[in-house]
């Protein structure tokens, strides 16, 4: 289940970058309900991934330099008594 929590804050955190709403990293930690390390470990790991991100001091929010876009999908289905239901 760490790994679904981990695709859901590079979601989370994905459209807050795209809307130009992070805030302060410590706003941002907060959003996110993560430390601010963990914060600076989820911007690396989008950085790793190709992202530009980058922090605007008069904006007060981190923003995308250059076009990045995110597409996280993920289905989780369970065969209960020969049924398949959806878990997530």
């Amino acid at each position: 289940m760490k790994t679904l929590k981990q695709l859901e804050r590079l979601r989370k955190a994905h459209k807050l970058i795209q809307l130009g709403n992070t805030g302060s990293p410590s706003k941002f930690s907060r959003r996110l309900h993560i430390s601010e390390r963990a914060l600076y470990r989820t911007l690396e790991y989008l950085r790793e991934m190709g992202a530009k991100v980058s922090f605007s001091r008069y904006s007060n929010t981190y923003y995308y330099s250059e076009d990045f876009d995110l597409l996280v999908h993920v289905s989780i289905k369970a065969l209960i008594n020969e049924k398949l239901v959806k878990i997530y």
